[in-house]
């Protein structure tokens, strides 16, 4: 029985984050039981049409699915044990921000079934966490992660660097205070200044300057330094974990194996018939309810991944693991010897430059590689 992954998509935020492009809305009112109710309908028709699973993880991601009623968050897992086949180990993530709001619920959630959380801490300094316009602050960040460890076997939290203004010395500190709290597993975003956010508007009048690219390696370097010191080791480009503690739900899209995206904008890949299916449901949380409820989905599109767009998609994901692509998993999700999909030239060069490391087995990017992912896929992938 092949594996699944579940990704299930709360769009709703208290406040929408200045630097965030994510599909997040911000509603004075929310009408939970409609919501609760398009979700378990698109759920149902989802699991008809892919059939028989093995269901490996379950990720309420959002916007802020925290927000949700735990009750909601547990009638959605009784509704994926009962249309899959749940794996023993079932991994069950609930992402949470660390307001004195949703930290009160935590329990609440643990009751619902949630097995692992992942608090969007995002700094521990309070000038930062104002100016990325979080609505908690550090007490309550370090009161939350205090919570969760004492509720959840797997803790996870995220941290924003190269923040306007922020030094090496400052950074190794926050890490050092934030990894002293006992996570298993960090996610380390670098901030950047995406279309469309209020960031973006900020920087191009000059108001939010960014590290130049020397100081933002040195940062993402430390990064590696000081969780290595409480066990936690780089598995992909922007997570560390304990070793066994890595999230089971992210690895299916890095490995390109089979998911589900459920609920307003969330995406899928999934083999159907043969082929691979790429799903795009309505990014807009009120007209995807509508479509729910008129016909049991929100597709809004729908598009069969060609061999040669599968190996470019699985070089772009798996190249950010440390544990690289292996040739015999390449030709077998999309049916092309992974050294056709490799210019030549490029690759000799990134090997001669350390950059990446080729067996004739698995292809991997070194560290110095994943630093220069970006401009090195752009290059090698063909």
């Amino acid at each position: 029985m092949q594996d699944l992954a579940l990704y299930i998509h709360w769009p709703f935020c208290l406040a929408k984050c200045p630097y965030c492009d994510f599909n997040s809305h911000v509603r004075e009112r929310i009408d939970q039981a409609r919501f609760a109710a398009s979700l378990r309908r698109e759920l149902a028709w989802e699991a008809a049409r892919i059939g028989p699973r093995r269901l490996v993880s379950i990720f309420f991601g959002g916007g802020t699915p925290s927000l949700m009623e735990p009750r909601t968050a547990a009638d959605l897992i009784a509704d994926a044990r009962r249309l899959f086949s749940p794996a023993d180990d079932l991994e069950i993530t609930l992402e949470a921000n660390p307001t004195s709001v949703e930290a009160a619920r935590l329990a609440a959630f643990r009751d619902a079934g949630i097995n692992r959380v992942s608090l969007g801490v995002q700094s521990l300094n309070a000038e930062d966490l104002h100016r990325l316009g979080r609505q908690h602050s550090v007490a309550q960040a370090i009161a939350a992660l205090e919570a969760a460890r004492g509720l959840f076997e797997r803790v996870s939290f995220d941290l924003i660097y190269a923040r306007p203004g922020q030094s090496l010395a400052a950074w190794r500190q926050e890490l050092r205070q934030a990894l002293g709290f006992g996570g298993e597993h960090l996610s380390l975003y670098q901030l950047t200044i995406e279309p469309g956010t209020a960031y973006e508007a900020l920087h191009r009048r000059g108001e939010i300057v960014l590290p130049e690219d020397d100081l933002a390696a040195a940062l993402y370097d430390a990064t590696g330094e000081e969780a290595a010191h409480f066990g936690l080791l780089p598995y992909e480009v922007s997570n560390y974990a304990k070793p066994g503690q890595e999230s089971r739900h992210n690895l299916v899209y890095w490995r390109y194996s089979d998911y589900a995206g459920i609920g307003p904008g969330a995406h899928g890949r999934l083999l159907l018939d043969g082929k691979l299916h790429a799903t795009t449901r309505h990014r807009a949380p009120e007209p995807w309810a509508e479509l729910v409820e008129a016909r049991g989905h929100g597709t809004r599109g729908e598009e069969i991944v060609s061999s040669v767009d599968q190996a470019r998609e699985m070089l772009l994901m798996g190249l950010r693991l440390s544990e690289g692509v292996r040739a015999d998993r390449f030709l077998a999700r999309t049916g092309l010897p992974l050294e056709d999909r490799l210019d030549p030239h490029t690759l000799r060069a990134a090997e001669e430059a350390h950059y990446v490391t080729w067996d004739g087995a698995v292809l991997r990017a070194t560290g110095e590689g994943r630093k220069r992912l970006d401009a090195l896929l752009a290059a090698l992938v063909c």
